[in-house]
C-alpha cells in the first residue's frame, strides 16, 4: 500500500483533513505545500516532520524557514517549489488540494513522474481536463478522485467503465434551497457560508450556495469518466447521504452512501484498493429513513446553468468560467458585489472573451489570466 505522501494545500479544508488521515494511519508525509498560513504550516511540520515544504510567497517562506531552523526541513518558495513538493523523491501519492490554478502545473508534473494523484483540485480538470487526462494516459499515472461525488462514482464503477450508462451527481442544494432568484438578491456572505451539511473552505462553500460547485463537478466528471454532459444528471439530495450514483447499461443503479465527512474519500484515495478503519461517524439508517431527490432550480441558481452550458460548449469556456467565478466569489466575500452578481459577472466574462475550441495549455493559462483581469480591472 502506498503511504508516502506529498500534500499540496495542506492548510486548506481538504489538506487539514488529509493531515488528520495521515496521523491516524501513520502515513509518512515527505512534502507539504501551502499558500500563506505559515502558523498552521509550522504546526503541521512539527507534527509530521516532512523533508520539504513549499510556500507560495518568498517572504512567508523565509519566515517559516526561520521558525523551523531547529529542524532538518528544507523550505523553498514560488511555483518551482510547488513542483518540487509534488515530485519529491520517494513520494508515492500526491494529495492535490491546492485551490485555484496554482495547483495545475505541479499536479501535471506529478503525473509525468507517474505518481498516484489523489485529486481534490477542481481547477485541474475544469480548466484543462482534456490535456490533463491525456497526460495521465500518456505517462501511466494513477488518478483517484477525492471529491465525495467523484469518489462515490469511482467506487460504484469498480473498474467496469465499459458498462457505464449514466451518472447521477447529487447536490445538497446548499443553504438557499427553495428560494427564488429574486429572494437571493440581498443575501450576505455570512448567510451563504452556513452550509447545512458540509464543513468546507469559504470559496467552495459559496460555490455550493450558488450551485456553481455542482456545475464544476459535472465538468470534472465528464473528463474523469469520459462522458458527454447529457450522460450526467444532477439531483438535489438535501440529506447528503447518497454521494452519487451510477446507472449501468442493464438499468441497474449502484449508489455510495455515507456520512458527510471528507476524511472518508481522502483516506480511500490514499489507501486504495484497501479499506482502512476510520474514526468517522457511522451512517444510521434509522436516522435517515427518508431520502429525497429532486431537480435543481436553474432559474433560481443560474450559475449551474452557466456551468452546464460551458460543459456543452467545451474549449476554453470552462477555464473562463472557473477563473471568473473565483474572482466573483472573492468580491462577494469582500461584500463588494451582491450574491446574484456572481452569476452576472461570470456571464459577462464568458460573453466578453473570445471562444477557442481546442486551446493549448498555454492558451488556457492565458484565458485564465484574461478572465481574472477582466473583472479585476472593473473593480480595481
Amino acid at each position: 500500500m502506498r503511504n508516502r505522501l506529498s500534500i499540496l494545500g495542506s492548510t486548506g479544508s481538504i489538506g487539514t483533513q488529509a493531515v488528520d488521515v495521515a496521523k491516524t494511519h501513520g502515513f509518512e508525509v515527505l512534502a507539504l505545500a501551502a499558500g500563506s498560513n505559515i502558523e498552521l504550516l509550522e504546526k503541521q511540520a512539527r507534527e509530521l516532520r516532512p523533508k520539504f515544504i513549499a510556500v507560495y510567497e518568498r517572504e512567508r517562506a523565509e519566515k517559516l524557514a526561520e521558525n523551523l531552523s531547529d529542524m532538518d526541513i528544507e523550505v523553498s518558495f514560488g511555483p518551482r517549489a510547488l513542483t518540487m513538493a509534488a515530485t519529491y523523491p520517494g513520494v508515492d501519492t500526491v494529495l492535490a488540494a491546492m485551490s485555484g490554478t496554482k495547483g495545475l502545473m505541479p499536479t501535471l508534473e506529478a503525473v509525468k513522474k507517474r505518481k498516484r494523484i489523489a485529486l481534490a483540485n477542481k481547477e485541474t480538470l475544469v480548466m484543462a481536463g482534456r490535456i490533463f487526462m491525456e497526460a495521465v494516459k500518456r505517462y501511466g499515472a494513477e488518478l483517484i478522485p477525492v471529491d465525495s461525488e467523484h469518489s462515490a462514482i469511482f467506487q460504484c464503477l469498480g473498474g467496469k467503465r465499459e458498462f457505464l450508462s449514466k451518472i447521477y451527481l447529487t447536490a445538497s442544494g446548499g443553504p438557499f434551497r427553495g428560494r427564488s432568484f429574486e429572494e437571493l438578491e440581498n443575501v450576505q456572505p455570512e448567510e451563504a457560508l452556513k452550509h447545512p451539511n458540509w464543513s468546507m473552505g469559504a470559496k467552495i462553500t459559496i460555490d455550493s450556495a450558488t450551485l456553481m460547485n455542482k456545475g464544476l463537478e459535472l465538468i470534472e466528471a465528464m473528463h474523469l469518466f469520459n462522458l458527454k454532459p447529457d450522460k450526467i444528471e444532477i439531483l438535489v439530495h438535501p440529506e447528503s447521504v447518497v454521494h452519487s450514483m451510477v446507472e449501468f447499461v442493464d438499468g441497474s443503479v449502484l449508489a455510495q452512501l455515507g456520512v458527510p465527512d471528507m476524511r472518508l474519500p481522502i483516506q480511500y484515495a490514499i489507501s486504495y484498493p484497501k479499506r482502512l478503519p476510520s474514526p468517522a461517524k457511522r451512517l444510521s439508517f434509522k436516522e435517515n429513513s427518508s431520502l429525497k431527490f429532486m431537480e435543481p432550480d436553474l432559474k433560481a441558481f443560474p450559475c449551474l446553468r452557466l456551468a452546464i452550458e460551458a460543459a456543452e460548449t467545451g474549449g476554453n469556456s470552462p477555464a473562463i468560467l472557473s477563473a471568473a467565478n473565483e474572482i466573483a466569489v472573492s468580491l462577494f466575500l469582500q461584500k463588494r458585489i451582491g450574491f446574484n452578481d456572481i452569476y452576472r459577472l461570470v456571464a459577462d466574462t464568458l460573453s466578453s472573451l473570445p471562444y477557442e475550441s481546442e486551446p493549448s495549455l498555454e492558451a488556457l493559462l492565458s484565458y485564465d489570466r484574461r478572465a481574472r483581469s477582466f473583472l479585476e480591472e472593473k473593480y480595481s
